[in-house]
């Protein structure tokens, strides 16, 4: 499947099928939100979220890529990310992107 932020892919015309969707809902770990509030102080990387939010990414591509071959699709383009805070101490991350038919060019 191939994922990209553009809105075509070079050599292939592109049918559109629909928008496909993936999300992930991360709650903070009180654990690491004392860590963080130290780290705060004294300046630095974040790692446990840092680690966190790349996880959730990967989750929520895995996702958009599921929903994508339920409607056969070749390609997702136009792939976008955006969060969104859900409760206090948990947030989505979503990504999303147009599931699309590949039909290369001669």
């Amino acid at each position: 499947m191939i994922v990209t932020n553009t809105e075509f892919i070079p050599g292939y015309e592109i049918e559109i099928l629909e928008v496909v969707f993936g999300n992930t809902v991360r709650a903070k770990h009180i654990g690491k939100d004392i860590i963080a509030g130290l780290k705060n102080i004294v300046g630095g990387e974040l790692k446990a979220y840092t680690d966190m939010l790349a996880d959730a990414r990967k989750e929520a591509i895995s996702r958009m890529i599921e929903e994508a071959e339920k409607v056969d699709a070749d390609a997702v383009v136009n792939v976008r990310f955006t969060t969104s805070q859900t409760m206090a101490g948990a947030a989505e991350l979503l990504a999303y992107g147009t599931a699309v038919k590949l039909k290369k060019v001669r």
